[in-house]
């Protein structure tokens, strides 16, 4: 498997449950020994870092995850890899946290978040599953942080598929808190190939209802809506959306795939954010699927991905990307 050429399918989805301990040490040496080797960003001791996970301050602590390929920087069979911080400076590497070992998730355990419920921490993830065609189902799961640092997963989906009118491109969802209950927004694909932003909610964490589609003022912005957050800030409505497929303008657009906000101002109920332009983040090309959580003294903190996989940066594909 040369981190230098094309991997094969079957390469791309080994289990590193699987993988001789010998070549997975000898793997390690060899990252080890990049002289790019981060000192303040987080970055995997091995493999492929991407989006963000599992955010949140809880009980005196901050958790952080990302998705994680451990065999090569290569997009394979993703596991969330977990962090533990006490101040959000010095991490400590607590290991993989979720791992694909249900038939749910049995081809990768997808971005997601972290929220807090009845004194409890939880992940809400997509689990991705292919079936013997190769055909993706994707689907939205939940799991429990235990005491001793263990998760356990809801024995099935909560949100079993996409609704109709909606690609297998359903993933990401962000949980908040909204009056009494909790709520979902999840990026969609719609079958006109249109990116979309979707809408659930929950009083038990249990049982999700679909509200339905977002109504924004961006009809026909790219064909995949990733990542999505939301929150408000100084009285104003934000969602951050992660569009693919916008071509380069000037000198804008020019990331791989975008990642920015719209403010405005978002009618729950009604399902509309009457908002202004889309705005970047980072107008460079390597940065993407940020997402928020609130610190302990309640300010709000972004985290995002850069090192992504398919840019020309020198090295990114021997040393692997950071966040």
């Amino acid at each position: 498997m040369n981190i230098m050429t094309e991997w094969t399918r079957e390469e791309r989805y080994q289990r590193i449950e699987d993988v001789d301990t010998d070549y997975f040490k000898t793997l390690k040496q060899q990252v080890d020994q990049s002289k790019f080797r981060q000192q303040f960003h987080i970055q995997p001791e091995t493999g492929l870092l991407n989006d963000p996970n599992g955010l949140i301050f809880y009980k005196g602590k901050y958790y952080v995850s990302h998705q994680w390929f451990p065999l090569g920087a290569v997009h394979g069979l993703k596991y969330w890899y977990n962090y533990t911080s006490d101040d959000l400076i010095n991490f400590k590497a607590e290991g993989p946290i979720l791992n694909p070992d249900t038939k749910y998730d049995s081809h990768g355990v997808y971005s997601g978040s972290a929220f807090e419920y009845n004194g409890h921490l939880y992940y809400m993830y997509t689990g991705n599953h292919r079936d013997n065609h190769w055909q993706r189902h994707a689907s939205q799961m939940i799991a429990r942080l235990k005491e001793d640092g263990s998760v356990e997963k809801f024995p099935k989906p909560v949100i079993s598929q996409q609704p109709e009118g909606y690609t297998s491109h359903f993933r990401d969802p962000k949980v908040f808190k909204y009056g009494e209950k909790y709520y979902a927004i999840i990026g969609a694909q719609n079958n006109d190939q249109q990116g979309r932003l979707l809408l659930y909610n929950t009083e038990d964490i249990i049982n999700w209802h679909y509200l339905g589609e977002i109504n924004t003022e961006l009809d026909d912005f790219g064909y995949m809506w990733e990542c999505p957050d939301y929150f408000n800030v100084d009285n104003q409505d934000v969602i951050l959306i992660c569009p693919q497929g916008i071509e380069p303008k000037c000198d804008q657009f020019n990331n791989i795939y975008q990642s920015g906000y719209i403010l405005g101002k978002f009618d729950i109920e009604k399902l509309t954010y009457e908002h202004e332009n889309f705005v970047e983040l980072d107008n460079g090309f390597d940065f993407y699927a940020p997402q928020t959580f609130l610190d302990e003294k309640g300010r709000r903190v972004l985290i995002g991905w850069m090192g992504y996989r398919k840019s020309n940066i020198l090295q990114i594909m021997k040393d692997g990307p950071i966040a």
